[in-house]
């Protein structure tokens, strides 16, 4: 007999509290915001908050894991793409258009993760490490993608995508987004013309 869609889905209360979570936490900042107003916000009692979540660490952990997987969602589109053919500069500037697309949003307020580990400066704490683990492989997949148009500086260019990337998220909360984003598009196709011209002829 097939399992039903609740044996492997997620209950509504575990959704109803992340979602609220999620929505509070990126909006406000995370130290800012107790238990008793996620629970009100999700309408649920602080016994079902428990019976989900030990503690509100473990919540902060589950709403980063979220903001990981729908990053991963968007960059990993363009790395089936360029398996599939694509190449892996137009990848590239694929991935920068979604970073853009989140810099226009409505409520943006900057890169989730960075805004976390404000929050959390001790390196030995798992915020941290799940922030960094999340930036890690950002990284990588960047230099994985620099060194299929070049290999010899896919590491410093790969760095350098990041660090145009963290600068439009700071500043795409504080000023006009469109010229951040159009800063930011002009720059990443920079870097992607001038890593490509390093191959050798």
């Amino acid at each position: 007999m097939a399992s039903s869609e609740t044996d492997v889905r997620p209950s509504e209360a575990r959704l109803r509290l992340l979602g609220a979570a999620s929505r509070i936490f990126y909006a406000e900042g995370i130290h800012s915001v107790g238990v008793d107003r996620i629970v009100a916000e999700a309408s649920v009692t602080r016994a079902t908050f428990y019976r989900h979540f030990p503690g509100k660490e473990d919540l902060v952990l589950a709403y980063l894991r979220g903001a990981d997987q729908a990053i991963r969602g968007q960059v990993e589109e363009a790395v089936t793409a360029v398996a599939a053919g694509l190449p892996a500069s137009d990848a590239l500037r694929a991935v920068a258009a979604s970073i853009a697309e989140g810099i226009r949003s409505s409520g943006f307020r900057g890169c989730a993760f960075l805004n976390a580990v404000a929050e959390y400066p001790d390196p030995d704490h798992p915020v941290h490490q799940a922030v960094l683990a999340h930036r890690q492989w950002f990284l990588d997949t960047v230099t994985t993608l620099m060194a299929r148009i070049e290999q010899t500086s896919a590491e410093s260019a790969a760095q350098h995508f990041v660090m145009l990337r963290d600068g439009a998220m700071a500043a795409g909360c504080l000023f006009d987004p469109e010229l951040i984003c159009e800063t930011f598009l002009r720059g990443v196709d920079g870097l992607v013309r001038t890593h490509a011209a390093r191959q050798p002829s």
